[in-house]
């Protein structure tokens, strides 16, 4: 008998991040109960009420509108392909910068569609074919022979059994020869276990699909082939241009992660404006005054902001006073910018003396924290 792990703790919030599924399952509930529009066989919710979950709305319910909130802050046009792409029993391969979303927004779309967004496969450099399909029990093996109660599912073989989508993370992290045993089960829905005999064929069932994620820019990564290219429809996820939406981004999940960790501190939303707007002109190469600037060679995505400055606001909660002073953004721009290549320093300070100029009759938390690049060394 193949498990699936499905939250049942009532307490999940003492967990640093619950599943998608159990995080807003009152909102999931909702859709759920009062989605009348047409579903996919097997969906949890139609292609609609998935749509709602992730980019917000309200549903009407008996006792009233309720409000769902949203989670994914990008293309809406994006979301809405991603959704047919899966619809149509076509797998989604997800594609950008890191820092970009993209695991979220694939969280989101399992846990709307199936309930489920932790049957996933961690893609690195030492994935086996064995850790995508499936393995073996040896005591049992070795006992009862090559049997179903021997049999270890992966989440694969998971995926297709229970009808609902298994995810692959970092599929480029993969050796090339891996990816490939993708190709013949997204082409033919079946999963040959020849150890079984006639007992050995495992056909999908309704619902099953694959959401892929890829970095576009990053190091340690290895080609798909054409032929696992063609099993996938490509979404490419861009980073956010907006600085107000990028700020709105940093504020609401850095209140989330202090929330988690009881830091009762409240977030600054002026000095988040200030790290948006830093990671915004440096990420683009231009100033808000029209300034051409060098781009560093390391990733500014907004995740990263977040970071920063939830980082900012631990040390202030746990040796200040509260308030997140200029300087401790500085230090995480720091070890965020410059980890990668030792030219990222002097196009960091380069910045610093670009905008001491232009920021000087931008308000007082500018200046102050303009002084401190100093710290840059």
């Amino acid at each position: 008998m193949l498990f699936i792990y499905q939250p049942t703790d009532k307490n999940m919030e003492q967990f640093i991040k619950p599943p998608v599924e159990v995080r807003y399952s009152e909102e999931l509930s909702a859709l759920e109960k009062n989605d009348k529009a047409r579903r996919p066989a097997n969906w949890r919710l139609s292609p609609a009420a998935v749509r709602t979950f992730i980019l917000g709305g309200d549903v009407d319910t008996p006792d009233g509108k309720v409000k769902i909130k949203r989670k994914f802050y990008g293309n809406d046009a994006l979301v809405e392909r991603a959704i047919i792409t899966l619809a149509g029993n076509r797998g989604l391969m997800l594609v950008g910068e890191p820092g970009t979303a993209k695991t979220m927004l694939s969280e989101l779309l399992s846990a709307a569609c199936c309930g489920i967004s932790t049957n996933t496969v961690q893609g690195t450099a030492g994935t086996t074919e064995d850790m995508i399909k499936y393995s073996w029990n040896y005591a049992l093996l070795l006992s009862k022979g090559p049997c179903r109660e021997a049999l270890v599912p992966s989440p694969l073989l998971i995926g297709m059994e229970k009808g609902i989508f298994a995810r692959f993370e970092e599929i480029t992290r993969t050796p090339a020869e891996i990816q490939d045993s993708l190709i013949s089960v997204m082409s033919d829905q079946i999963l040959n276990i020849p150890e079984m005999g006639d007992e050995g064929l495992v056909l999908a069932k309704p619902g099953f699909n694959i959401i892929g994620t890829a970095n576009t820019r990053d190091k340690g990564v290895n080609e798909m082939s054409g032929a696992l290219k063609r099993r996938f429809n490509f979404e490419t996820v861009e980073p956010v241009r907006d600085v107000r939406l990028e700020k709105e981004i940093i504020v609401r999940e850095a209140s989330e992660l202090a929330k988690t960790a009881n830091i009762s501190c409240p977030v600054d939303t002026d000095v988040a404006e200030l790290l948006a707007v830093t990671y915004h002109e440096l990420r683009e190469g231009i100033t808000s005054d029209g300034t051409v600037i060098e781009r560093p060679n390391a990733v500014m995505s907004t995740a990263e902001a977040v970071s920063v400055y939830y980082q900012a606001l631990c040390h202030s909660w746990y040796y200040g006073n509260g308030r997140i002073e200029p300087a401790l953004l500085t230090e995480g721009l720091l070890g965020a910018v410059c980890k990668e290549n030792k030219d990222d320093l002097e196009k960091l300070r380069a910045y610093f003396r670009t905008v001491s100029k232009e920021k000087s009759k931008a308000g007082d938390l500018w200046k102050e924290y303009i002084k401190t690049a100093d710290l840059l060394r």
